[in-house]
This record gives structure tokens, C-alpha cells and sequence, in this order.
């Protein structure tokens, strides 16, 4: 009788190997919309990104932010980062739009 190979589950350590990065966006209490995308894989650390108003497709997350903090893992390197307040405005003209901290090689989960 052959034995089965057991099954492993995936853990937030595994994650972390294979998705070393990450990237955090913090809502300034004003509507906004942000997109990231990353020349690698990306995952948001959220339970239901469709409950948070977030999208992810391969290397890309579109989403949007008033208050709070979304979390995203990713390997490779940022590619771009588009943030727009609720009037339009692009980060570099307007002070409302979310902050965005990237870190490589993070153990946050």
C-alpha cells in the first residue's frame, strides 16, 4: 500500500520566505485611491481584500483608503506607486493622500 505525502499548510513564516517584503499604506482620514504595483508576486495581509475595497491581480493592487493601514507581501521590487486624493490629485499635489513605507526583507507580518 503506498503512503500518501502529507500535506503541508501554508504559514505566515512561508509567506515571509517567499514574500520578503513589504509594503503599508496609512489612510490621512480622506478618501483616496492608491495603486502599487511590484515586478514580482503580491499578496495583501488582510482577511477579505474585498471587504477592504481592494483588487489584487498578479503585481498589481488597486484599492481605495480614508483611515486605517492596508498590508501587502511581495517579492521582487516596487515597481510604482499611484496615489490620488478624492478631488484627483496626485501625490505630489496634494497633502491628503495616504503615506506608503516600503521595507525589504521585513518579518512583519
Amino acid at each position: 500500500m503506498a503512503r500518501d505525502t502529507p500535506v503541508q499548510n501554508s504559514t505566515a513564516a512561508d509567506a515571509t520566505q517567499t514574500l520578503p517584503n513589504l509594503v503599508t499604506i496609512v489612510g490621512r482620514g480622506v478618501p483616496s485611491n492608491f495603486e502599487i504595483s511590484v515586478d514580482g508576486d503580491l499578496e495583501m495581509l488582510a482577511d477579505d481584500p474585498v471587504a477592504e475595497g481592494t483588487v489584487v491581480s498578479g503585481g498589481v493592487a488597486e484599492g481605495a483608503i480614508d483611515v486605517g493601514v492596508q498590508r501587502f507581501r511581495f517579492s521582487g521590487q516596487m515597481a510604482n506607486v499611484r496615489l490620488v486624493d478624492w478631488n484627483g490629485n496626485e501625490a505630489a499635489d496634494s497633502a491628503s493622500v495616504p503615506t506608503v513605507h516600503v521595507e525589504y526583507g521585513s518579518t512583519q507580518r
